[in-house]
């Protein structure tokens, strides 16, 4: 398992880092496209037209890839690549993950609060345990992951929040089935930006 409880499926289609130069399950990396004006432009979704570009989802990967010429380089042509470039996308999978999340909870696949969450792993309806980066340890490590299934702290309390309609949320679970492949993809990637991927005790936990 790679970091942030991405599977390294060797059934996944396979693209090569231009940072890093490994091929690896395009699942833990992130495309981008030459826009128009010849501008870098992250491709999140994976839909927009052109030929793709694709770097691992970890900062300094991209880090590397903006600062090296490297878009350039596999683009073969010169190309714009903006100073933000590393921001967008990780604002951009923060984006996506709070969206999925809530959209989960609006079809009953999600439930936040210490209770309620510690509920659903005792029953062993939890497949995902939420929690926020900015959260007490204390009361993290009270939780637990569950068996077989998997733990992220990649986003803030107040990003959490925004999933469940509150001004901020500590503890949130996602139930197995529906969007929930889906928010475990993108918090990989978005765990790989920032790195919360075993910051306080419940991470090791099953």
């Amino acid at each position: 398992m790679s970091r942030g409880g991405r599977n390294n499926d060797r059934e996944d289609p396979e693209r090569r880092c231009i940072a890093t130069g490994e091929v690896q399950p395009k699942r833990g990396l992130i495309r981008f496209v030459i826009g128009p004006e010849d501008q870098v432009v992250p491709d999140l979704a994976e839909k927009l037209p052109g030929r793709g570009i694709w770097v691992a989802a970890d900062r300094d990967a991209l880090e590397k890839a903006t600062s090296k010429g490297l878009f350039s380089r596999a683009a073969r042509t010169k190309v714009t690549v903006p100073a933000d470039l590393v921001a967008q996308v990780e604002d951009g999978l923060a984006r996506r993950v709070v969206e999925l999340v809530s959209l989960a909870r609006k079809t009953g696949k999600a439930v936040a609060g210490f209770e309620k969450v510690k509920g659903w792993l005792a029953e062993g309806r939890a497949k995902v345990l939420l929690q926020a980066s900015d959260g007490s340890e204390r009361g993290k490590g009270k939780l637990w992951t569950p068996t077989g299934g998997r733990w992220f702290g990649c986003l803030t309390a107040s990003e959490l929040g925004l999933s469940f309609g509150r001004d901020h949320v500590i503890h949130g679970a996602l139930a197995a089935g529906g969007l929930t492949d889906k928010v475990i993809l993108e918090a990989g990637r978005l765990t790989g930006l920032r790195g919360h991927d075993g910051g306080n005790s419940a991470a090791g936990k099953e």
